[in-house]
């Protein structure tokens, strides 16, 4: 007889040790199906030489345990199941490496291609994940104080991230480090009531009393708000806040100013009523975008889902090559553009712009026509004075003072070059390239 109750973990201090040697238990072992609770457990040695101990006999019924078996998968046993969702949970879901080191048994592509298709994007866990979320919040109704009053609470210190995160509660106390308008009480300490107090001072010494018994109760309505809300676990309020897509979140930001009108479970009952109306209007959306395509079968949604990816794909990349094209003759621009293709690939949403130039628009071309000194120039040497934006007569000029130079010298820097020409350094380095490439300097 097969189980899968006490053998699907790892780890074998998980379990009794056998009755027999008081051993470590290796799976496969035995357990007596007569004999319990507790079990009464053995390994494979002790259970051959047919070890007694008081009420078990070794003609009893028994059972062996072993989680050596496939349950979702034909090559992944149930063993390597549990690990695999242990490892997800220690590692956290994207760090397929890590997930993968720690298993040892699989590679990085097979546990995240099986975790996705078998715990993401399987139909029968995605039926059940609201009914799932629903019970589990059922059984934690009590979610601002994470203790009961019999249990030890924690006790954060005073200004650490914890008690920041609590906004000051000490679980302790039940009470708040400072309260509510905290310096209610100095309107009350200079007054004291005598008998010879006139009808109307009196009568402002109650008034004042009075508001500050106003103050108090605001103070423990504040209170009564954070506590059903569960506000005080600030870190599991954000969390739960972001299961939700983008658009119930803003959703969720907005109606969180009508939450003390309503209580904390109509408040969540109505997150979750739009959340749920969110996916429904998503799917209906989809469904009508297959039958506006003429598609009547699922079969054919797939093939369509696949094929509109691929032109998606191929759109994205002439866009980048559009841009790649765009950026190419800036260095800067292009670092930019590389670094934001890297963010996207990240997941991440990157906000920053390209600016080309420094963020200034590039000049158009200079004008030839009519300048002094342009029917000296070859086609090449035209094409640079109208990108660089330079006039013949001061091209002319520039080329002969690099000229003699590098007949003098043998060969020319780029630091020499910009010393004779004083003007701004790239269009220095643009004249200095382009001469090199026309053999006219030699570089050192």
């Amino acid at each position: 007889m097969w189980g899968d109750a006490d053998g699907v973990h790892d780890d074998p201090c998980d379990k009794p040790p056998c009755r027999g040697c008081s051993s470590y238990l290796m799976e496969p072992y035995v357990k007596c199906a007569d004999c319990g609770p507790p079990p009464f457990l053995l390994c494979l040695q002790c259970f051959a030489r047919g070890f007694e101990y008081k009420k078990h006999q070794s003609d009893h019924r028994y059972e062996i345990m072993t989680s050596d078996f496939p349950v979702l998968d034909p090559s992944w046993t149930a063993q390597e199941e549990m690990a695999l969702l242990e490892a997800v949970m220690d590692c956290g879901f994207g760090n397929w490496q890590d997930v993968a080191n720690q298993m040892r048994t699989k590679s990085k592509e097979d546990c995240e291609k099986h975790y996705m298709k078998h715990f993401i994007n399987n139909p029968l866990f995605a039926s059940t994940l609201l009914n799932l979320k629903q019970a589990e919040e059922a059984k934690n109704t009590e979610t601002a104080i994470p203790f009961q009053s019999t249990d030890d609470p924690p006790r954060p210190t005073f200004d650490s991230l914890l008690s920041r995160d609590m906004a000051g509660y000490m679980p302790a106390r039940a009470d708040f480090i400072e309260e509510f308008d905290n310096y209610a009480e100095w309107d009350l300490r200079d007054i004291d009531f005598v008998e010879d107090d006139s009808d109307v001072l009196h009568a402002l010494k109650i008034a004042v009393v009075d508001i500050y018994l106003s103050r108090l109760r605001e103070r423990q309505r504040r209170k009564k708000i954070i506590k059903d809300h569960g506000l005080i676990n600030l870190r599991k309020f954000q969390i739960l806040e972001r299961r939700y897509p983008k658009e119930v979140q803003d959703l969720y930001e907005v109606m969180r100013h009508f939450a003390r009108i309503v209580g904390p479970v109509q408040h969540d009952k109505f997150i979750e009523s739009h959340a749920l109306e969110f996916e429904l209007r998503r799917e209906i959306k989809r469904l009508q975008e297959y039958r506006a395509a003429g598609i009547k079968t699922f079969c054919s949604a797939r093939m369509y889902d696949h094929l509109k990816r691929s032109r998606e794909e191929e759109q994205l990349k002439r866009t980048m090559l559009t841009e790649v094209l765009q950026y190419i003759q800036d260095s800067s621009a292009c670092l930019q553009w590389l670094n934001r293709q890297a963010t996207i690939d990240s997941g991440l949403n990157p906000a920053i712009p390209i600016t080309s130039n420094s963020g200034r628009r590039n000049a158009p071309p200079l004008n030839l026509t009519g300048l002094p000194g342009t029917e000296k120039l070859n086609e090449k040497e035209k094409e640079l004075c109208q990108v660089v934006r330079l006039v013949p007569g001061a091209y002319l000029e520039y080329k002969a003072a690099l000229v003699n130079e590098c007949i003098k010298e043998g060969s020319l820097r780029l630091a020499q070059a910009r010393a004779l020409i004083k003007i701004d350094v790239n269009k220095t380095r643009k004249i200095y390239d382009f001469l090199i490439r026309e053999g006219c300097i030699n570089k050192a």
